[in-house]
Formats: structure tokens, sequence, C-alpha cells
């Protein structure tokens, strides 16, 4: 469906031109189809609501490109996703604060969580807690990611990285020694 997919990224570009000067909480379906000339009825045809278009413009501009990819690293992983919101940051600020149920920090756990329980069953294949640490790394990353994306001046994205790299290699090895 070419011209399905022409309707979708006419809709979400018009989202991302809205959200780059307005809160998301303040736009309408109204204004979205306003902005780019379409009627309620043609974005009611691709999408639940506004929120599941965020979701779905995360999903086309990140997930989707980056499917197939195979990162070498954990890290390499976090440098692509942290270079994407760096680049929309403006948009993903904006996405980052909306609430209610289908929130995009729902969303994005959501899209984490399976990733970092591979990560973690694979990592400690013998303990039934791997859960247990998927939820908590899960959670940090999104708030230290907030708290990132928030800042007045955020760390170019190599170097956000690499603090979080440098803070849990770090205390993983402060763990050790003292379990020693």
């Amino acid at each position: 469906m070419p011209g399905s997919h022409i309707t979708k990224q006419a809709l979400a570009a018009a989202m991302r031109s809205l959200m780059a000067s307005q809160p998301f909480e303040r736009i309408s379906v109204g204004d979205i189809c306003a902005a780019c000339g379409m009627s309620r009825k043609s974005f009611y045809y691709h999408f639940r609501d506004k929120y599941e278009l965020v979701g779905w413009i995360f999903e086309t501009d990140f997930v989707a490109p980056n499917r197939d990819r195979k990162f070498s690293t954990s890290w390499e992983f976090f440098d692509a996703l942290c270079a994407y919101f760096y680049a929309n940051r403006a948009f993903y600020v904006n996405a980052f604060a909306m609430r209610g149920q289908n929130c995009f920090a729902e969303y994005f756990s959501e899209f984490l969580h399976p990733l970092a329980s591979a990560y973690f069953a694979l990592l400690f294949p013998d303990l039934e807690t791997h859960e247990f640490f998927t939820d908590f790394f899960t959670d940090a990353f999104l708030v230290s990611i907030l708290r990132w994306l928030r800042s007045p001046e955020p760390l170019p994205p190599e170097e956000y990285v690499g603090c979080l790299k440098q803070v849990i290699t770090g205390v993983a090895r402060k763990v050790v020694e003292q379990e020693v």
C-alpha cells in the first residue's frame, strides 16, 4: 500500500512539526489533519489516536531501519539509539512528556524490555531473577535518557553513552572487588 505509507508519512511530518513548537497535550487530531491537509477520517483510518502515531514514528524512523542490523555490542545499539534521540531531541523531549495510558515512555519501556530480558537471560542463564535485572535496567535507562534529553545542554550522544558505560562498568568492577 504505497498510498497508505505516503499518508502516514504526511501525518507523521505534521506531528513532528507540531511537536517542535507545542506540547503533545495541546495537539489535537484536528490540528494534525489541518497541518497536512487531510481529514480526520484519513487519520483514524491509519491510527487509533495521536499516541499510536508517535509510536509509529519511532517504529518507522528507528526500529524498522535497525531491525536487521547486527550490533556488535549492546553499546553500539545504545550509541545508535542515543544518536537518534539526540538528532530528534525536540520531538522526543515532548514525546517523553506525554502522560497517561499509551504514553511514549510506556511504549519505549515495552520496546526496551524484551531486548534487556534477552540480554540478561544470556548473561545470567542460571538465575531466575534476571527479570529483576531487566526491570531495573529498563527503568534506570528510561530515567537516565529522560534526564539527558531534558538537560538544557545535553552531552553529545557518544559522550552520554560513554558516561553510561563508565558508570555501569565502574560500579560492576567495584562490586566484584568488594565480593572477593
